[in-house]
């Protein structure tokens, strides 16, 4: 199981609130009442709490409502992402969320077709998964001979020449890059042509779920294998690279700080 920094961040804003708010209201009152010159003496714990609570409930209200930051582990959602990639996730696009319960407490927003969403993972609990958003609610989605239809319209696809990556990137060096349109959105996807009928198939996605697929089609755990997310599961919106380490491209990649995800 995954470590649950959220569940932490709430721990610790309970327990550093609660032995606050008791220093202040019951154990300050009786030291001073003892002490003969006025003076009191405030209890390490008690500054550490002090000067930690704000702080933490900060820190918990940024990750939980505003913004979250993630780090790209795997190619799947490649040429989009690479690996080593850290990024920014809106919290708030797809509605707030309690911490650690995940209860919707106010609807915002819904996500839209071509959205890079970061979700919990329906076969991994405690892993957050990135996909981009291919089908909504009530849609058919087919995926046949490397071609999207939605609704049994077809995808577009302009081929833009074969993939050169570096560093770890390296891995998809001759793929065929392709810029696909969904409708509003254009994209750029990788496929590998000689690799015949992986993930090929026919779906529809039931209410209150999305189908999901990594840019990387030919080298992505998807909807098509282990079926649509639901509603509930949505984390947040991708919209921002703030940084870039790679090791097998000896660090930082300074010209990926900043880009806009799309």
């Amino acid at each position: 199981m995954e470590f649950n920094f959220a569940a932490l961040l709430v721990l610790l804003s309970v327990l550093t609130g609660a032995i606050w708010a008791l220093d202040k209201w019951l154990l300050r009152p009786r030291r001073l009442r003892r002490a003969e010159s006025g003076e009191r003496k405030e209890p390490v714990i008690v500054e550490y709490a002090r000067s930690l609570f704000p702080v933490i409930v900060a820190v918990l209200v940024i990750r939980s409502f505003i913004v979250e930051p993630f780090r790209i582990p795997s190619s799947s959602m490649m040429p989009t992402l690479l690996i080593g990639d850290f990024i920014l996730v809106d919290k708030f696009s797809y509605g707030l969320r309690l911490p650690v319960l995940h209860t919707e407490i106010l609807n915002i927003g819904e996500p839209h077709r071509g959205d890079v969403a970061v979700f919990r993972s329906p076969d991994h609990p405690g892993e957050d998964w990135i996909k981009r958003i291919i089908g909504l609610p009530g849609d058919r989605i087919a995926y046949h001979d490397k071609t999207l239809y939605i609704n049994g319209e077809r995808m577009d696809q302009v081929s833009l020449g074969s993939y050169i990556g570096e560093g770890s990137g390296r891995a998809m060096n001759g793929a065929s890059l392709r810029r696909e349109d969904l409708e509003t959105v254009k994209h750029q996807i990788l496929i590998i042509p000689q690799r015949l009928g992986r993930g090929d198939g026919e779906w529809v996605v039931p209410k209150g779920h999305y189908f999901v697929m990594g840019d990387n089609r030919d080298n992505s755990n998807d909807s098509r294998f282990w079926g649509t997310v639901p509603e509930q599961n949505l984390v947040g919106k991708a919209f921002l690279i703030w940084m870039h380490w790679d090791a097998a491209a000896h660090g930082i990649g300074w010209s990926r700080i900043g880009d806009v995800i799309h």
